[in-house]
C-alpha cells in the first residue's frame, strides 16, 4: 500500500480528484449492505495490526486508503443502514441528506457568523422557522441547529437557570441560594446527568421522577418532589417532559407538566429528540399536544428525520435569553449581530453547515413525503405487534411511536436477553433488550425508511424459531 505520494496530495488537481472520486463512487456502489450481516464480522486482531502499520512515517495513495477504509467499515460496524437494524434511533440517512453532506463538505462554510456564510445561515434559519411554525410556537420563537440532542438539552437547562436567576450568566450557580433542581422522568435520556455535571449544578440536582406504570412521568410524583424540594429550601428550576422515551417510545403528559410549571413558575422543556418528528404527520402530530406551550424544545434531525449524524435542533419562546447567555464581542469577528450571528446565540463557536441535510430532504419530499416515512415505521410496528400477539407474545408498551417492547409467550424457556442474543448472533437483524417498568423486555424499533414488511416477516420468523 505504501508508495511515494506527490507533494500536492492534500490538494490534488482536477484530474486526480476525478480519478479518486470515480473510484470512490464505484466502491460505494458495490456495497451490498442488505446482503451482509448487520453485526460486526471483522477479525479485529488482524485489523489492529494493519492499523498500527499505518504509522504516518510514510505516505499512502489516497485511492488505496479509500479501498482499505471501506473494506473494513463494511465488516467492522454494526450496520445501522441495514434494513434489518431495528435497534437504536439511528436510521439509514436519506439520499438527499447524503448529497447535502457532500455539498457542505466541499464548500466547508463557517456558519457561526452571517457575513461569512449568509446563504448557509439563512437556509438553516428557514428550516428552523418552518419547523417552529409546524410546532405551533409563537412568531417570536427562535432556534438553531446543534451538534446533537445533548447540546440542545444543555442549552435548555442553562436557559432555564438564567430565566430563574438573571445573575446566573455572570456569577454561575453560586448566585443561587439553594441547590437548583431539574425534574425528569426515570425513563428520560440520562444525558441529563452529564449536563448537570458540565453546568456545575452536579448530579444531585437531577430528580428522577417515577413513572405511571405505562412508562410516562407520574405527575403526582412530580408535584410531590417539587414540594419536598421547596420545603428543603432547594430551588426547582425546570421540568423535562420526554416526547419519545428511549426504552419504550412513550410521551410524558406535556399539558399536565405545563400546568405544574405554571403553578410553581418553572421552565418546561420538551425533549422530543426522537418523537418530535411526529409533527410532520397530520395523523399523528396530535400525540405531541401541548408541545407548543413549552419554553424550549429539542428535536434531533439525525433520528426519525433520517439525516446524517449529528444534527440536533433547539427551539425556544424566549429569544432574549439566548443572547443574554451567549452574547460575546471580540474585535477579530467580522460582526456581532444577535439577530443573525449564531455564535452569539448558541454554545458553539465554529460550526459546520448542520442544517443542509434536513433542508435538502424536506425540500425534496415536503411534509407529506416525510409523513409517509414516519407513518411507514408506525405501521410496520403495528403489523409486527399484531402478528406476534396472535402467537402468544405480549406487547407491554403500546407506544405512540415506532417501537415495540415485547415479552415471549409464557411457555418460553428463554429470557428476553437470551432471545435477543440469538437474534443478534444470527446477524440478519439487530434488536436489543431493555427494561420497561422494571421488567426486561425485547425492544424493536423501526426508523429505517428502507425496512419493509418482508424484513419484519423475516424477524418474526427468526423470533418464533428461537423459542421453539
Amino acid at each position: 500500500m505504501k508508495s511515494k505520494v506527490s507533494n500536492n496530495a492534500l490538494f490534488p488537481d482536477k484530474d486526480e480528484k476525478n480519478q479518486v472520486l470515480k473510484k470512490l463512487w464505484q466502491s460505494l456502489d458495490e456495497i451490498q449492505i442488505e446482503n451482509s450481516t448487520v453485526t460486526t464480522m471483522l477479525d479485529l486482531t488482524n485489523f489492529r495490526k494493519q492499523l498500527t502499520a499505518i504509522d504516518f512515517n510514510q505516505s499512502n495513495q489516497l485511492s488505496d486508503m479509500v479501498d482499505w477504509t471501506i473494506q473494513h467499515l463494511q465488516k467492522g460496524l454494526v450496520q445501522m443502514t441495514h434494513p434489518g437494524y431495528m435497534g437504536l434511533f439511528n436510521p439509514a440517512p436519506t439520499f438527499p441528506a447524503e448529497v447535502a453532506n457532500i455539498i457542505s463538505t466541499a464548500f466547508n462554510p463557517q456558519n457561526c457568523v452571517w457575513s461569512h456564510a449568509p446563504v448557509a445561515v439563512e437556509i438553516e434559519s428557514h428550516v428552523i422557522k418552518q419547523i417552529t411554525t409546524r410546532l405551533g410556537l409563537t412568531k417570536s420563537a427562535t432556534g438553531h441547529f446543534t451538534s446533537g440532542g445533548s447540546e440542545a438539552n444543555a442549552t435548555a437547562f442553562v436557559c432555564a437557570l438564567h430565566h430563574k436567576n438573571s445573575d446566573f450568566a455572570e456569577e454561575g450557580v453560586t448566585s443561587f441560594r439553594g441547590q437548583p433542581c431539574i425534574y425528569v422522568s426515570k425513563e428520560s435520556h440520562l444525558a441529563w446527568l452529564k449536563i448537570a455535571v458540565t453546568t456545575g449544578v452536579g448530579r444531585k440536582s437531577i430528580r428522577l421522577i417515577a413513572t405511571d406504570g405505562q412508562g410516562r412521568m407520574d405527575t403526582v410524583a412530580l408535584r410531590k418532589a417539587i414540594k419536598q424540594d421547596i420545603k428543603a429550601r432547594k430551588l426547582p428550576v425546570m421540568v423535562v417532559a420526554t416526547a419519545g422515551t428511549t426504552n419504550a417510545g412513550k410521551i410524558d403528559p406535556i399539558i399536565s407538566c405545563r400546568k405544574i410549571c405554571n403553578e410553581y413558575k418553572l421552565w418546561l422543556h420538551v425533549d422530543a429528540a426522537w418523537g418530535g418528528a411526529l409533527l410532520v404527520s397530520d395523523i399523528y402530530k396530535n400525540r405531541l399536544d401541548g408541545i407548543e406551550s413549552a419554553d424550549s424544545i429539542t428535536i434531533d434531525a439525525h433520528k426519525w428525520f433520517a439525516t446524517t449524524m449529528g444534527a440536533g435542533m433547539f427551539f425556544t419562546r424566549h429569544k432574549s435569553v439566548l443572547s443574554s447567555l451567549f452574547s460575546v464581542s471580540t474585535d477579530y469577528m467580522p460582526s456581532n449581530d444577535i439577530e443573525q450571528d449564531l455564535y452569539v446565540n448558541s454554545m458553539l463557536w465554529s460550526r459546520r453547515f448542520i442544517g443542509l441535510p434536513l433542508f435538502m430532504s424536506l425540500a425534496t419530499v415536503g411534509w407529506q413525503g416525510y409523513a409517509q416515512h414516519i407513518e411507514h415505521g408506525i405501521d410496520l410496528i403495528a403489523y409486527l405487534s399484531e402478528e406476534l400477539t396472535t402467537k402468544g407474545w405480549q406487547l407491554v408498551n403500546h407506544s405512540d411511536m415506532a417501537i415495540a417492547c415485547l415479552l415471549p409467550p409464557d411457555n418460553s424457556s428463554l429470557s428476553p436477553s437470551q432471545i435477543v442474543a440469538k437474534i443478534v448472533d444470527k446477524g440478519e437483524q439487530w434488536i436489543s433488550v431493555t427494561k420497561f417498568e422494571e421488567q426486561s423486555v425485547i425492544r424493536i424499533c423501526i426508523t429505517n425508511g428502507m425496512t419493509t414488511q418482508n424484513h419484519i416477516d423475516a424477524l418474526i420468523k427468526n423470533l418464533l424459531e428461537t423459542i421453539k
